[in-house]
């Protein structure tokens, strides 16, 4: 993966994104020689099988880590603000 400072990337950034949007390229974003972020295409998911194909790439979990995972889930949606509809 390429890196390349936080400034070089800023100089150029429409070109960056553009590479990254249209050829798919990821780089690590490096500033004071330290990695800062890591910028790569976003992930779209169309459809169920989009859906499952990243679901193929994460991790194998146990029973015991699997629901402690959707306990973790459930209680983050609990703290979670609620959120107006954006018809009303």
């Amino acid at each position: 993966m390429k890196t390349m400072t936080v400034t070089e990337a800023s100089r150029h950034f429409s070109e960056f994104i553009s590479r990254v949007h249209y050829r798919g390229e990821s780089a690590i974003l490096l500033k004071g020689g330290k990695p800062v972020a890591k910028v790569m295409p976003a992930v779209r998911v169309k459809t169920g099988r989009d859906l499952a194909s990243l679901w193929q790439h994460l991790p194998h979990l146990s029973v015991k880590e699997a629901e402690a995972f959707g306990h973790d889930i459930n209680n983050s949606r609990l703290n979670l603000p609620p959120v107006a509809a954006k018809w009303d």
